[in-house]
């Protein structure tokens, strides 16, 4: 059965294993050493989310991104960042303040809890010096969408000063409520649009996760063309699968990493998909790879 996220996730807090030793193997010959790191272009910020490896041990995937030749990782919380900067990575997409992927702002039930966790969790991230904290809608329960949004501007309005304040950065992620995320509020884009107008702070953005929005709505340059002002990050993954984001899947992502560098987009291109090589040399190779095909 394929891994979900939410699954992989919790996995993650338990999870210590894997290659401790991981700088004594290279990406392309299993040797020693990296003579054969890869120099990227530097047009697009690569990153990779944490929760892709968990057989990983935070430790030697920092030593396998950087062999790579990026150094940032998505979806670390504060136990671990300093595992992070021993190595020089960023946490590009911190995490650790919701409650889960379904009780989120969009419920007003919620807000209670959420609020003091956000608050809190915003010093931590500013504290350590990085920018972007993620959030959620959280599901319906049969809510309409425009009480939906009233509930995220009421209870996120109460957060925002305080990031703004901090300069963090939060951002909402979208998720398809068709496969993945069932009965998720923010399943579309013009929904995360319409949330981004109202609260009308650049200190709230939308996680503009591609493989989620092509099974969702499709027509990704185009959206994210008109639209780039309000995404702040973006996720990668091969639609039909959430696998590799090679042929083998109906995205164009050199076009799709070409249109956002285009529009000199600052943040981050963060790699989300599950690798399919049942080794961790062959898993780190399709990330290489999808590095490589974003690196236009």
């Amino acid at each position: 059965m394929r891994s979900s996220r939410r699954t992989m996730l919790k996995g993650l807090a338990i999870s210590g294993i894997g290659l401790s030793a991981a700088g004594t193997w290279s990406l392309s010959t299993g040797a020693h050493g990296n003579q054969n790191k890869t120099v990227l272009k530097g047009n697009i910020r690569h990153a990779v989310a944490r929760w892709t490896f968990p057989d990983l041990s935070l430790e030697a995937l920092c030593l396998a991104i950087k062999e790579i030749g990026f150094a940032a990782i998505d979806l670390v919380g504060p136990d671990e960042w300093h595992i992070l900067k021993k190595h020089g990575v960023d946490c590009s997409m911190c995490n650790g303040a919701e409650l889960n992927l379904e009780d989120g702002w969009c419920d007003a039930r919620f807000h209670e809890a959420l609020i003091p966790r956000y608050l809190t969790h915003i010093e931590k991230v500013a504290e350590a010096g990085y920018t972007n904290l993620i959030c959620f809608s959280g599901n319906k329960r049969g809510m309409d969408n425009e009480t939906g949004l009233n509930n995220a501007v009421a209870g996120l309005s109460k957060i925002l000063p305080h990031a703004e304040k901090h300069g963090v950065v939060l951002q909402m992620e979208l998720f398809n409520s068709k496969v993945d995320h069932p009965d998720y509020m923010a399943d579309n884009s013009p929904w995360g649009i319409e949330l981004c107008r109202r609260l009308g702070s650049e200190n709230f953005k939308l996680l503009f996760d591609i493989y989620h929005m092509q099974i969702s709505e499709g027509d990704i340059i185009r959206t994210i063309r008109d639209n780039h002002q309000y995404f702040g990050h973006f996720h990668t993954a091969g639609v039909p699968g959430r696998h590799e984001i090679d042929d083998s899947q109906e995205l164009y992502y050199p076009a799709i990493a070409k249109a956002i560098a285009d529009l000199n987009f600052t943040g981050y291109l963060a790699q989300e998909f599950i690798p399919t090589p049942d080794n961790q040399a062959g898993k780190l190779q399709s990330l290489k790879q999808a590095v490589r095909i974003c690196d236009v």
